[in-house]
């Protein structure tokens, strides 16, 4: 019986965790406005939302949505040996507790963890509880954490077909990851406004996600002056590199390059509806939101990420057609620019791409995964 029952509630409340970066942030958001719009029917009951986890990355977004927030403590999971996984162990175990407490006074009727190691204590506490836990894992290769708090949710949603088989078949269900839907909704036009664009030559636009990518924003600008002789850019280099790269450039910024340290979620919906070509790298949350908007891309893994998670979802999505893959170790200005000619001098290899993304993305997957969840925490 969950323990939820047993109190008095007249409200559905929801609790929402998740690993310290933005790749859980945006799904979570991506659930929570699914959950009020389905909660706007007349059959719909109060909600409510809370975040449990670590300090993450844009959490001032979750108060936007009317979702609180409490922090606690916790510790990475690592599969090496390091000095600080002694710390780390008092941190988890501090977070445990902390978790204990703050379930237990506010009782959610579910819970939907987005797994990261900022997830772990409030799952184990939601099983002691017995309230019903949806875990969704985004990457092709499973984290630890899911792969630890799997065991003690009821339901497990997974992205990419490969991830499947690290789970059990009867509580898993390949539904995708959950995407703002807003972000399908941009115009070429409101983008010609928007970033002052000349529109005369093919749009790249240049992603290295919420942190940036350093690497990759070396190698666009020294290849700079040979893709604008055929590209107009849109280039997102991270708010770490944004200084740097004003200072390389000085005032000789090129018109047809506009560079930004970060996309609002306004920017983003209208430079992908009028790129003719993205550049990104492999987080799961990238390249769903590349294929919702069926766009051709190429994409450039990060070599150090956990379990090569990136560089799996890259070649996973390439098998459909609709991404070229480039390692980064192997990555030269020339080659950059060759490869991004060669895609846009053939509109028809284009065309294909962005059918397969099309055909790949789940844009649905943000709303199946509310109802999901309201129909674990009625039951």
């Amino acid at each position: 019986m969950n323990f939820a029952l047993c109190i008095l509630n007249l409200k559905m409340r929801i609790i929402f965790t998740g690993g310290g970066t933005g790749g859980h942030l945006f799904p979570i958001i991506a659930v929570a406005r699914e959950l009020k719009k389905i909660n706007q029917t007349p059959d719909g009951q109060p909600l409510e939302m809370l975040f449990v986890g670590p300090k993450t990355v844009g959490e001032e977004a979750f108060s936007k949505e009317g979702i609180a927030s409490k922090n606690i403590l916790a510790g990475k999971l690592r599969r090496y040996f390091s000095g600080h996984n002694l710390l780390d162990v008092f941190r988890v175990i501090i977070g445990f507790f902390e978790s204990l407490w703050i379930l237990f006074s506010y009782m959610p009727n579910v819970v939907f963890s987005k797994g990261g190691f900022g997830s772990v204590p409030v799952v184990l506490v939601a099983w002691i509880y017995r309230i019903p836990v949806l875990v969704h894992e985004s990457d092709s290769v499973p984290g630890l954490s899911v792969k630890l708090t799997s065991h003690f949710s009821k339901r497990i949603a997974i992205s990419f077909p490969r991830a499947a088989s690290f789970f059990p078949a009867k509580k898993t269900a390949l539904l995708g990851n959950p995407v703002r839907s807003d972000i399908f909704s941009g115009s070429k036009e409101q983008a010609k406004s928007l970033f002052q664009l000349a529109g005369q030559k093919p749009l790249l636009l240049i992603l290295g996600g919420s942190q940036g990518a350093k690497t990759i924003n070396d190698i666009v600008f020294l290849a700079m002056k040979g893709l604008l002789e055929k590209c107009e850019i849109i280039h997102q280099c991270g708010q770490e590199n944004f200084s740097e790269l004003k200072t390389l450039l000085g005032t000789n910024i090129p018109p047809e390059y506009h560079l930004y340290s970060f996309l609002d979620e306004e920017q983003m919906k209208h430079a992908l509806a009028a790129a003719d070509l993205v550049i990104s790298r492999a987080g799961a949350g990238s390249i769903f939101e590349i294929a919702g908007s069926g766009k051709p891309s190429i994409l450039i893994p990060l070599p150090d990420s956990a379990g090569d998670h990136q560089k799996t979802n890259a070649f996973d999505y390439a098998l459909t057609g609709a991404t070229l893959v480039l390692v980064q170790e192997n990555l030269t200005p020339n080659f950059l620019k060759d490869r991004v000619f060669a895609l846009l001098e053939n509109p028809d290899l284009l065309a294909k791409m962005s059918a397969a993304a099309k055909t790949f993305a789940k844009p649905d997957a943000d709303r199946i995964i509310a109802q999901e969840v309201l129909s674990i925490a009625k039951h």
